[in-house]
């Protein structure tokens, strides 16, 4: 079984004291159960040489790591899996690539998303923005409503994704999710493996009714 439920987005231009491994190395040691590799405007060498980086953590504590929207780069580290957004990839053509094994994350901001991704064979949900993000400031908000249909109509793992912070995290208690998506309240801040163990004890207090 996999353990979602406190999952890291990574960010390479937001911590300015830490490099990104130094980063998910705290933050893992503050909780976080799974990692995924997100670069962006950065070429393939780049990119390629910083999931090298942040795998050998993620290896050294056993902890799951994904890359986003990059099949090539997560085929060359033999990473745990991909997450394809709505433009990507298509989730039949990755599993194709992939094989039965591997984990694909669809991002969804729909049922009939939700829907289709589940049929073609995705391993879990990242349904989002539920509340306005910071990081993608354009990204469309899905809401409570939505988020509980596609909660109570998923098979697979439930993982939210935008505005989620240790302010709204409780907005969400009584829904089925399996996960809490997070980039800035985790490595966006100057004690990371505190500010992960913070979070970590506020996921634990919501649970599903």
């Amino acid at each position: 079984m996999i353990d979602y439920s406190l999952y890291l987005c990574t960010d390479c231009e937001i911590n300015k004291n830490y490099e990104i491994e130094e980063c998910v190395k705290q933050a893992i040691q503050g909780g976080v159960t799974f990692v995924q590799v997100r670069v962006k405007n950065k070429s393939f060498t780049d990119f390629l040489e910083i999931a090298q980086r942040i795998k050998k953590i993620t290896d050294y504590y056993h902890i799951p790591l994904i890359i986003n929207d990059n099949i090539d780069i997560a085929l060359k580290i033999n990473a745990d899996g991909i997450h394809i957004g709505q433009d990507d990839m298509s989730c039949t053509e990755a599993r194709k690539i992939l094989g039965k094994d591997k984990i694909i994350g669809v991002s969804v901001t729909s049922l009939e998303e939700a829907q289709k991704a589940i049929t073609d064979g995705a391993t879990y949900l990242g349904v989002g923005a539920i509340y306005k993000s910071h990081t993608k400031k354009d990204a469309k908000v899905v809401g409570e409503d939505e988020l509980k249909k596609i909660a109570e109509f998923s098979s697979i793992p439930v993982i939210v994704i935008g505005g989620i912070n240790e302010h709204t995290i409780p907005k969400l208690n009584g829904i089925k999710i399996d996960g809490y998506a997070m980039i800035r309240p985790i490595i966006g801040q100057n004690d990371i493996m505190g500010s992960t163990k913070k979070l970590k004890k506020i996921i634990s207090m919501n649970k599903y009714k």
